[in-house]
C-alpha cells in the first residue's frame, strides 16, 4: 500500500514557541488526518491541533479543507507555464504540450507514494469534486495560454479550449490507470495517452 509523506518534526524557538508552520507540515499533518478519520470526518481544527497552531493559522495558508490536498497550486502552474513557454518554438504544438505534461508530472521516485496518496484522495473523495471543477479550469487554462501564443488565437478560441480539455482529460486517464495498478509507471502511462493528442492537434 502507499505510505503517507514522513511526519514533520515540529521544531521550538529557544523561548519554547513552535517554530512557524509551513504548507508542507500542513500538509502531512492533514494527510495523517485524512487516512485515519477521513477527509470529511477532519476538521481545520484537528489539523492545527495536530502541529499546535489555531485554524485562524491553517486558513493563512490555506483557505479551506479544500485546497490542501491540492498544495500550493498555483505555485505549480506557474512553474508548469515556465515549462511550456520553455519548449523550442520549432517543435509541433502537439508534442510540446505532450512533453510540457510529462514534465509538469516528473516525480522523484521517493515522492512518489505521497503523490499517490494526493491524488486517490481527489480523483476519489466525493466531497473534493466540485472544489477540484476549479482546480482543472486553472490547469486547462494554461495550456490554452500556451496554445494561443504559439498559434496567435486568443485564449478561449476553440483551438486552445480544446487542446486545454483534450489534455486534460489524457492526464486524468493516466492517473486513474496508475492509481488502479500498483505496478503502473505513471510516465510511461502519461506518454502513451498524451500520444493521442496528435489526432486533435496538427499544427
Amino acid at each position: 500500500m502507499p505510505t503517507m509523506p514522513a511526519p514533520a518534526t515540529r521544531r521550538r524557538s529557544l523561548r519554547g514557541r513552535p517554530a512557524a508552520t509551513t504548507h508542507a507540515e500542513i500538509e502531512q499533518a492533514a494527510f495523517r488526518l485524512f487516512v485515519t478519520k477521513g477527509f470529511e470526518a477532519t476538521t481545520l481544527d484537528d489539523i492545527g491541533e495536530a502541529i499546535g497552531v489555531g485554524r485562524r493559522t491553517i486558513t493563512r495558508y490555506y483557505p479551506s479543507k479544500n485546497d490542501i490536498p491540492w498544495g500550493q497550486f498555483d505555485r505549480t502552474l506557474d512553474a508548469f507555464r515556465e515549462i511550456l513557454r520553455s519548449m523550442p518554438t520549432d517543435v509541433p504544438l502537439h508534442e510540446a504540450v505532450h512533453r510540457g505534461v510529462l514534465a509538469f508530472n516528473d516525480f522523484p521516485a521517493d515522492a512518489q507514494p505521497s503523490h499517490r496518496d494526493r491524488m486517490r484522495l481527489i480523483l476519489t473523495t466525493p466531497a473534493l469534486q466540485a472544489h477540484s471543477v476549479l482546480r482543472y479550469a486553472s490547469w486547462r487554462e494554461v495550456i490554452a495560454e500556451y496554445v494561443a501564443e504559439r498559434t496567435g488565437l486568443g485564449p478561449d478560441g476553440l483551438l486552445p479550449q480544446t487542446v486545454g480539455q483534450v489534455s486534460l482529460a489524457l492526464a486524468l486517464t493516466s492517473y486513474q490507470a496508475w492509481l488502479a495498478d500498483e505496478d503502473a509507471s505513471l510516465p510511461d502511462l502519461l506518454d502513451a495517452t498524451m500520444a493521442h493528442l496528435r489526432s486533435y492537434v496538427s499544427c
